[in-house]
């Protein structure tokens, strides 16, 4: 019996998908465990990233841009505020909302965990793969932006 052309496409997306999941999910399990020192949790650090990339953001905001429920964010901005990693002022066009802004030392401590885990990620490439397979790398990379900001 034959596979009709749509099953056997979507086999091999689900394949695909599951092959960059896995690959994507070692990588991000081993740049956190060469950074060296502990980090803030990836959502923490996204929030911080985020903060970092787009200015100042309300809860809301960071919440439907990183699809962090309101409840989950509520505790990572407490954690951050109280490690004064960010700042909360009040919102002058509505009261009832906060600013949220990265202070400096969050930005140093979002430098300090992205630069060691891009040194060892840049020495990898380096040490593993061949200059066309670093452009290669460099295509999906953008590929792979393009996805998560779909």
């Amino acid at each position: 019996m034959e596979t009709e052309p749509d099953a056997h496409r979507a086999d091999e997306l689900a394949t695909l998908a599951r092959t960059v999941r896995e690959g994507v999910g070692r990588l991000n399990w081993r740049m956190r465990s060469e950074a060296g020192s502990p980090a803030p949790g990836p959502a923490a650090l996204a929030v911080l990233s985020r903060l970092y990339r787009g200015g100042t953001h309300t809860p809301g905001e960071l919440a439907e841009a990183e699809r962090i429920h309101p409840q989950s964010l509520t505790r990572i901005l407490a954690s951050l505020a109280e490690r004064e990693w960010i700042t909360r002022t009040p919102d002058p066009a509505d009261g009832r909302r906060s600013l949220i802004e990265i202070t400096p030392a969050g930005l140093r401590e979002l430098r300090t965990y992205s630069i060691a885990r891009e040194n060892w990620l840049a020495a990898a490439v380096e040490r593993t793969l061949s200059p066309t397979e670093q452009e290669l790398l460099r295509l999906a990379a953008g590929l792979l932006t393009r996805i998560a900001d779909s």
